[in-house]
């Protein structure tokens, strides 16, 4: 007959006697058997490997049940590391910039592309303000939810909450928000420094990010409150020599009017007009406006952007898509900077 009890085992197995020692209970904080007290902190934890997205990686996770994992491909991990940097804090409210003195160039597709990733990808508030004093198309890229235009949004004088400012904004399908310009061209050459900025005010206490699609000149009278508040500026060029001699130019304007640190920070934007390889050398623009500024990117040629339409990104083509998240990424590097040190 075994001696053995109830409940318990033979010395090693689960439930066996525990080892001469001190009473249960007698070990206090101040360390474990003569050792420090155990932490949580000290758990090994071995990380599972995130399920691929595509591919052959894919197939094999799916046919053997998960029990297989090759893992992510390194385009996935890239396009995560992308996603990441979107994602990064923003000090405040971040104010950009969408540039270009030739008109023609994508400059408002370029405004709804970016703006379009950063509400996709991030879970904050994103705007698109049409600042064009030439009757802008920007509210014509998104599904028209109100009449309003920025005129309206000064004139409301019961502005307490988003839900106040919502009423005069449009959203796309990205959750992008775009508060469209003055329809009236006589009104809208009215427009003035002092509107704008007061726009502004109103708008850094509700969203996160802020662009703006400014006009074609650099001398009406918002475009000096524009890039007076702008921490980054986004030019548009396109692959013709004339776009890309409009783009020098505007960066030359800003460096004598005291906006050198934009132009430094700047990131140019090369939208390809057509299909095809262009007929200038796109490595060399490259390289001239890399001298002057932060960072290129080109934006292949895409059909439904050039629609000139409402924007889907689900519409897009695998480049361009890719494309705009890179420079979406390339913009939100810069969300970490302390800015004040420009504003005097």
């Amino acid at each position: 007959m075994s001696s053995v009890q109830p409940g318990f085992g033979a010395p090693g197995q689960y439930g066996a006697p525990a080892q001469a020692g001190p009473p249960q209970g007698a070990r206090g904080p101040a360390g474990f058997a003569g050792g420090p007290a155990p932490s949580l902190d000290d758990v090994p934890l071995r990380r599972a490997k995130k399920a691929p997205g595509s591919g052959w990686r894919r197939a094999v996770h799916h046919m053997s049940g998960g029990a297989i994992n090759p893992g992510m491909s390194a385009e996935e991990r890239r396009l995560q590391e992308l996603v990441a940097r979107i994602r990064q804090p923003v000090r405040g409210d971040y104010r950009i910039a969408v540039l270009s003195l030739k008109g023609g160039v994508g400059k408002t597709t370029t405004t709804m592309g970016l703006g379009s990733i950063f509400s996709s990808i991030r879970g904050d508030r994103v705007i698109a303000v049409d600042a064009n004093p030439d009757f802008g198309t920007l509210s014509q890229r998104v599904p028209l939810q109100t009449r309003s235009t920025v005129r309206d949004l000064l004139l409301d004088e019961h502005i307490q909450r988003y839900s106040d400012v919502r009423r005069h904004t449009s959203q796309g399908s990205s959750r992008l928000e775009v508060l469209a310009s003055e329809r009236d061209p006589a009104a809208s050459e009215a427009f003035s420094e002092e509107e704008y900025r007061a726009v502004a005010r109103i708008l850094q206490r509700f969203y996160n990010i802020i662009l703006t699609d400014c006009g074609t000149g650099l001398m009406h009278s918002a475009m000096a409150g524009v890039l007076d508040l702008a921490h980054s500026l986004v030019l548009i060029s396109s692959s013709a020599i004339d776009g890309a001699r409009s783009a020098a130019a505007t960066l030359d304007w800003l460096s004598l009017h005291g906006h050198d640190h934009l132009v430094r920070n700047a990131v140019v934007v090369i939208n390809l007009p057509r299909p095809g390889a262009p007929n200038v050398g796109i490595n060399q623009l490259r390289d001239y406006f890399l001298s002057r500024c932060r960072a290129v990117h080109i934006i292949p040629y895409d059909a439904h952007l050039g629609e000139g339409a409402e924007i889907d990104l689900h519409r897009l083509s695998k480049p361009v898509k890719r494309a705009y998240v890179e420079l979406a990424a390339t913009v939100a590097d810069d969300f970490g900077t302390d800015h004040r040190h420009y504003r005097g």
